[in-house]
């Protein structure tokens, strides 16, 4: 099945770390017991164990064990994680990947007192079903670790390789602004339930043009307003409906939430907490 020689940990299995196994496996780049999980309650991991992975509450015992260990906890959970692993990571062999908003590079290494290759990442949830926009930032570590990893998630959805200043930004915009996407079809599917669709059938309608939207702009490569006009035409629907958006705020309240987002990101994690 796998096409991977090295063994994956991930460090943290909520809902992230559950959406990469799940997608890492589904693209047959790693078997499930090629991968080992952890997670305070082995409770929440039945399931994945039922499907053959490696599951377990010993941090440090499946950093030995793997090759690429992925920090998959939350921003408050991070300092705790990395004391527990730091005796294990072994510069030579691992390459720790930090999924975990906030957290640079050099706070990482500072944590694990280790000059291991440390990349970030950032997916959304989406990397479950291979469709993710996952941004990376390589530092300083080898260009053939950054190149590994990049092959990794480029088989989950689409990757870019930024610039570590730009993580934050990228955690808005790509991490949290699934939820803000999400909400927007939502948001359509209600219209169409009041303009008299069947709940279903509104919320299949919406969310197929929302992919066929996307897909004209990452796939064709159009600029999104030379898709608007092609179905804006003079006194028609379209702008009526469009420019009612506008004078409600639609875009400003969208920009100004991703610049929330941004801010808020930007404090989550603390080199200092406990």
């Amino acid at each position: 099945m796998s096409t991977s020689r090295r063994r994956l940990a991930i460090l943290g299995t909520g809902n992230i770390g559950s959406a990469i196994a799940r997608g890492l496996v589904g693209a047959r780049l790693f078997a499930p017991a090629e991968i080992s999980l952890t997670r305070r309650s082995l409770t929440a991991l039945e399931e994945f164990r039922d499907a053959g992975f490696l599951v377990g509450t010993d941090n440090a015992a499946a950093t030995a064990g793997a090759d690429i260990i992925i920090l998959a906890v939350t921003p408050q959970q991070l300092n705790g994680l990395l004391h527990e692993i730091k005796g294990v990571v072994d510069r030579a062999r691992h390459t720790l990947v930090s999924v975990v908003s906030g957290a640079s590079i050099s706070a990482i290494r500072s944590g694990v007192e280790s000059e291991v290759p440390i990349i970030r990442v950032m997916p959304n949830t989406a990397i479950a079903i291979r469709e993710s926009m996952t941004c990376i930032a390589g530092g300083d570590a080898p260009a053939e670790r950054v190149q590994e990893v990049c092959r990794l998630f480029d088989s989950l959805g689409r990757t870019l390789v930024i610039d570590e200043a730009h993580m934050i930004p990228a955690t808005a915009l790509c991490a949290c602004g699934i939820a803000f996407f999400l909400r927007a079809i939502r948001a359509a599917s209600q219209g169409g339930i009041e303009i008299g669709f069947h709940a279903e059938d509104a919320l299949l309608m919406a969310a197929q043009t929302a992919r066929g939207a996307a897909t004209l702009l990452a796939e064709a490569g159009s600029h999104p307003e030379s898709e608007v006009d092609k179905v804006t035409t003079p006194q028609g629907c379209t702008i009526s409906g469009l420019n009612q958006m506008e004078h409600h705020g639609f875009s400003s309240a969208l920009i100004r939430g991703i610049v929330t987002s941004a801010e808020k990101a930007a404090v989550l994690y603390s080199p200092k907490g406990a």
